[in-house]
């Protein structure tokens, strides 16, 4: 955890949030420097949580930027990958699941939308295929991969 507040603010949040390994008082350029050195030794992606404009640089610089935008600075907020429109941290693994489910669901409208495709083209070159099954291979296919997409919404 790097963090600006005292030590004495850092070590309850670290101890409440279960992380051993934290620096406090640090200035922006001071962040980046030990972030920095974070992804010289990583083999992982890095996300850094955020909301003030002290936060802005680090952000920017992480794989991966969260910014907690209820009531982050509008340069946290900018300089974010993903910017969370609420303050609670617990959300962070709410938003990992759902990118999670939104991938898998990218995934099966491409491979269904490319199948069907290639279905129209075997088909078609064989002369099974007419003009109506291919304005479904293509519109058809985009309705259902939207309607699949909207699974994401529950």
């Amino acid at each position: 955890m790097l963090t600006g507040d005292i030590k004495k603010v850092a070590a309850k949040v670290a101890a409440d949030l279960g992380i051993v390994e934290y620096y406090s008082g640090l200035l922006p350029a001071e962040k980046v420097s030990h972030l920095e050195k974070i992804l010289a030794e990583k083999s992982f992606a890095v996300a850094f949580v955020g909301d003030g404009i002290n936060d802005a640089p680090v952000l920017a610089r992480a794989d991966i930027g969260i910014a907690m935008g209820a009531m982050g600075a509008d340069a946290a907020i900018e300089a974010a990958d993903v910017v969370l429109m609420d303050d609670d941290p617990l959300k962070i693994y709410r938003a990992i699941e759902l990118a999670k489910k939104c991938m898998s669901i990218v995934k099966e409208n491409i491979y269904f939308a490319i199948g069907i495709k290639f279905l129209c083209l075997i088909l078609g070159a064989v002369g099974l295929a007419n003009m109506w099954f291919a304005i479904f291979a293509d519109v058809g296919v985009m309705v259902l991969a939207v309607l699949n997409a909207m699974r994401a919404l529950k």
